[in-house]
């Protein structure tokens, strides 16, 4: 049976691209710029894969994308839900389902972002599984996009099992209360066991870190249900010095995104340390 004209993965990849202006990703637009989209290299940039496979998309000799490509490519093209669950059809993949935990970073919610600037800011899902970090979070905290995806968890980092750097935060970070944070992650995530029960990969979490690591299997026997709401942390930058921040925590509707805000209180040293992080830090970008 012949396909229907324009309604392959790749045909409406050119499409959701053609139509998302660089204003709306938060890019700033050269003049004499032909095209009123995304251009493919905008395109891979912020879906954190290679502008070769992304032309291998649009031509149709790539077809079988995995799933975290697929929700990279939704978030950076700001897809609906019902679009993205779309372009997971048409990528031969099962959308997610109720109860199980969604990557999927709202378009609304991404241009809100766009517009906070360098304000350190990254996106965490339900499992505490970083989908997203802006420049400013990349020059505060360093730069995660080296990290092995399945490993830039905040739980995984915070409770590590074995021997290994941190995958999320690459210079020493302190807290005013560091029991206190510990306690909050765990009975955040099984707070999230209630609300998205078959998810696997919130499973494995748990698993591997009440196996792995026994602080984590102290405070999991414990059966603490809360939210992590706020913190306050003492990042060690490497080029600024310690630089104290104000961590909030914002929770985006039924999917239970995690919007992670690092800020200092107006006219003092450390925002003053933090606008110099811009500077000094590496730039992040998104993964895979």
């Amino acid at each position: 049976m012949a396909t229907i004209p324009g309604t392959t993965l790749g045909a409406m990849i050119r499409t959701w691209r053609d139509r998302l202006p660089p204003s709306a990703a938060g890019l700033t637009g050269a003049r004499g710029r032909r095209a009123a989209g995304l251009r493919r290299e905008e395109l891979a940039d912020l879906a954190g894969v290679s502008v070769d496979y992304v032309v291998r998309l649009e031509q149709g000799r790539a077809t079988t994308p995995s799933a975290s490509v697929v929700a990279s490519l939704a978030r950076a093209l700001q897809l609906s839900t019902t679009e993205r669950d779309h372009a997971y059809r048409l990528a031969g993949l099962v959308p997610p389902v109720d109860g199980t935990i969604s990557d999927h970073i709202p378009p609304g919610v991404l241009r809100v972002l766009a517009r906070l600037g360098d304000v350190a800011v990254a996106v965490f899902a339900a499992d505490w599984q970083l989908v997203w970090w802006n420049r400013g979070w990349g020059a505060l905290l360093g730069d995660p996009s080296g990290a092995e995806p399945r490993l830039r968890n905040f739980a995984r980092d915070r409770f590590p099992v074995g021997a290994g750097p941190a995958h999320l935060a690459r210079w020493p970070v302190s807290e005013a209360d560091h029991d206190a944070t510990d306690a909050a992650v765990v009975s955040d995530l099984r707070r999230a066991t209630g609300r998205f029960p078959r998810d696997s990969r919130l499973a494995a979490t748990i698993r591997d870190l009440h196996a792995g690591n026994n602080r984590f299997a102290e405070l999991w026997e414990t059966g603490g249900v809360a939210a992590h709401r706020e913190d306050h942390k003492t990042i060690h930058h490497p080029a600024v010095g310690p630089v104290t921040v104000d961590c909030d925590v914002l929770t985006d509707g039924d999917s239970e995104l995690k919007i992670v805000i690092m800020t200092a209180p107006p006219g003092s040293e450390d925002e003053t340390k933090l606008r110099l992080t811009a500077v000094a830090g590496a730039p992040a970008v998104p993964y895979t």
